[in-house]
């Protein structure tokens, strides 16, 4: 019996998936922001494309990536859309009405760094 073995994922994608795992519970970013952090400014097409290619069970948390209207993506087929909006939801972010996320509330700053606690308040 011939078993296959996946091929690894082109390291363009790797590039993403690095991104991607930056993103904090509670914060979303754009496809065209993530492909802008990882140094290919333009090609945010080609992170869906790599974001589509994750194995079942990958850690890197893909719902965290948004259409540039703050929307979930449309999918070929249902399910992973409404996945993807309840993961969201569990990390307390809100979607309005219209099922779009505010960007400027929600919106990951990649420049951010994690505030520190002061040894006062570890109590």
């Amino acid at each position: 019996m011939l078993r296959t073995v996946p091929a690894p994922p082109p390291p363009i994608y790797q590039r993403f998936y690095d991104v991607v795992r930056r993103i904090p519970p509670g914060r979303v970013a754009t496809y065209g922001q993530i492909a802008t952090v990882a140094g290919l400014p333009r090609h945010a097409r080609h992170v869906g494309f790599a974001l589509r290619a994750l194995p079942d069970g990958s850690t890197v948390p893909w719902h965290r990536v948004l259409g540039a209207t703050g929307r979930v993506s449309a999918r070929a087929y249902p399910g992973p859309d409404e996945l993807q909006r309840r993961l969201l939801e569990d990390e307390g972010v809100e979607f309005s009405a219209r099922g779009r996320v505010d960007l400027e509330r929600f919106r990951w700053d990649e420049d951010a760094r994690p505030a520190r606690i002061s040894r006062r308040d570890r109590s």
